[in-house]
């Protein structure tokens, strides 16, 4: 078993702490920018950052669904991570000044990937995979944010 990572990045319009607010409003926004692999979408406690804990099932593959229950912390300023109950999966998202008006966005997943050739399918594949979904995520936040 390794360790397996998808990051994403891109750089939307929208001052820092308001691309960071959307991100961290899941009663609200963030359920605006999920694509059609999640589904099963439920703010269970909080809904604002810290303390929120939040259900989604991603259906990553036709074949591959991951039934996720995050715990949200902030850590630092900037910066939301979702650990996921039902499995190893961490998910940072650190959205950082990139210039007047704008912000750098990263999203980070790991987690601990199966062994054997699955494994290798798993690290060599899942990457790719999750690293579009979370651009489809990126797309629609821009497209929120010029709202």
């Amino acid at each position: 078993m390794g360790q397996v990572e998808a990051t994403t990045e891109r750089v939307v319009s929208g001052k820092p702490e308001d691309v960071f607010d959307a991100l961290a409003d899941y009663r609200g926004t963030r359920a605006k920018l999920l694509p059609e692999q999640f589904s099963e979408y439920e703010v269970r406690e909080g809904g604002d950052g810290e303390g929120t804990l939040v259900h989604w099932r991603l259906q990553a593959t036709s074949k591959r669904v991951r039934d996720c229950l995050l715990e949200v912390t902030e850590p630092s300023d900037g910066r939301l991570v979702e650990k996921d109950r039902n499995s190893t999966m961490v998910t940072t998202w650190t959205v950082t000044p990139a210039g007047e008006g704008r912000s750098r966005v990263t999203v980070a997943s790991t987690w601990t990937g199966a062994s054997g050739i699955g494994g290798f399918f798993e690290r060599t594949f899942a990457p790719k995979g999750l690293a579009r979904i979370y651009d489809a995520v990126l797309d629609k936040l821009e497209a929120e944010l010029k709202k």
